[in-house]
């Protein structure tokens, strides 16, 4: 229960309408990028981002457009398993009583597999090709909209909810570089390549921004406490269990 109340998060009055939190994601190294995004539940509502191009530090600024706004489909995907671990332990009748320790059992492990999956949502980003994040409707989201050379992905990682952004040089066609499109992965690494649309790019710089999320933290907390709880009364019930199924000679 209290982890499915990290994931909603309404305002006084409000009637469940999700606040707005505002984030500043930096880094301490370098401030190439920086970031102010309103998280809105599950949905980046707002993000500025400004970008200072390393080659001759020109300044960048785009922002989401008013009419858009990103849903983070890991938190969605979170409070949804949670939830429905809730509904498997709330949905018998009040008097309802268990029958045997196996039918326990059984209830135990498939709410710990859903416990199980919402962590993993939040602890395992998805991974994605160059070509992915460059198809991606955020990259439509921004005003102005952003140049060719510029990729951006918003991600949640454990407690955190970062911002990568990649900035790209083109292949010419004639270039004698091995070219080898990069595969799959959370953060991509200067130097990968990759193919979209009819023209081959390169990673030049990568710049990775990102701050804790407090409540995301307070969830997994109350996850991995569940999921202790779950265990211990398993382990309780095959204790009694094999009491039960004693039989002195």
């Amino acid at each position: 229960q209290e982890a499915s109340h990290r994931f909603a998060l309404p305002t006084s009055g409000s009637g469940g309408v999700f606040k707005q939190e505002n984030f500043v994601l930096s880094t301490s190294s370098t401030d190439q990028v920086k970031g102010v995004m309103t998280l809105q539940g599950d949905a980046l509502c707002q993000a500025d981002v400004n970008l200072k191009m390393p080659r001759n530090n020109q300044l960048l600024h785009f922002a989401f457009r008013e009419d858009k706004q990103w849903k983070l489909q890991q938190i969605q995907d979170a409070r949804n398993h949670v939830n429905q671990a809730i509904y498997l332990l709330m949905n018998r009748d009040v008097n309802y009583q268990f029958k045997t320790g196996l039918e326990v059992l059984k209830l135990m492990d498939a709410v710990m597999l859903q416990l199980s999956r919402a962590r993993n949502r939040l602890t395992t980003p998805a991974t994605l090709t160059l070509p992915e994040i460059a198809s991606s409707g955020l990259t439509k989201m921004f005003t102005p909209v952003l140049p060719p050379d510029i990729l951006v992905n918003f991600y949640i990682n454990v407690n955190k909810l970062c911002l990568t952004v990649y900035q790209l040089h083109v292949l010419q066609p004639s270039t004698t570089k091995n070219f080898k499109p990069a595969g799959g992965s959370v953060l991509h690494n200067a130097g990968a390549t990759f193919e979209f649309g009819s023209q081959r790019y390169e990673v030049s710089h990568v710049h990775k921004v990102e701050c804790v999320v407090p409540w995301l933290n307070d969830a997994l907390v109350f996850f991995t406490v569940s999921l202790q709880l779950c265990q211990q009364l398993k382990d309780k019930i095959s204790v009694f269990s094999s009491y039960w199924n004693y039989r002195p000679y």
